[in-house]
């Protein structure tokens, strides 16, 4: 995925300056795909080129004017083009796999003391999301269309949150369980 598909999801839900968009990636698209400041500003003036998006000055009181993006009917045919196409396989590439399976060959109380810091990185995650839910979603049998799939999206990040605590606690107790042996 580019992010420009991002921007373009991001705007097909609603128009917004560059500011705005920084503040969605942060707060709601960024728990699934990164991008700074610098990297929205330039794809979105490079999108605008391809006439994916349009932009509109508005002027406000007491600060300078800003542009707003709103998609246009080629940006939508390709979220479109997009959406449609086949998502490759993504294998699981994760520097922290790689990390624990190297564990015998370094430290491995520093290889644990990262694992106890993602647990509870992704124990944080996990209390957003849910009190994210809580306040967007309180009665998610009624949801259809745009608020559904945001809502189910966001469930996929609960339960991927979910997998990490629990195959961290996993892979925490199996060391404990082994340390526990060896001083027998």
């Amino acid at each position: 995925m580019a992010l420009e598909h991002a921007i373009l999801v991001s705007l097909s839900e609603r128009a917004a300056s560059g500011l705005d968009l920084t503040r969605r990636f942060d707060k709601s698209i960024g728990y699934f795909w990164t991008a700074s400041h610098q990297q929205i500003y330039r794809t979105l003036s490079r999108m605008e080129k391809d006439g994916w998006v349009r932009s509109e000055v508005v002027a406000q009181q007491g600060r300078p004017d800003k542009k707003v993006y709103d998609v246009t009917a080629a940006g939508r045919e390709e979220l479109g083009r997009w959406l449609a196409a086949p998502t490759p396989a993504q294998p699981l590439r994760s520097e922290l796999m790689v990390k624990f399976r190297a564990a015998s060959y370094g430290d491995r109380e520093q290889v644990l003391d990262l694992a106890r810091a993602k647990l509870a990185e992704h124990r944080d995650l996990l209390a957003l999301y849910e009190g994210i839910e809580q306040r967007d979603f309180p009665k998610p049998d009624g949801l259809a269309g745009r608020e559904l799939d945001m809502y189910l999206v966001l469930r996929g990040g609960v339960r991927m949150e979910q997998f990490w605590i629990d195959w961290l606690t996993e892979y925490l107790d199996a060391h404990t369980r082994a340390h526990t042996k060896d001083e027998r």
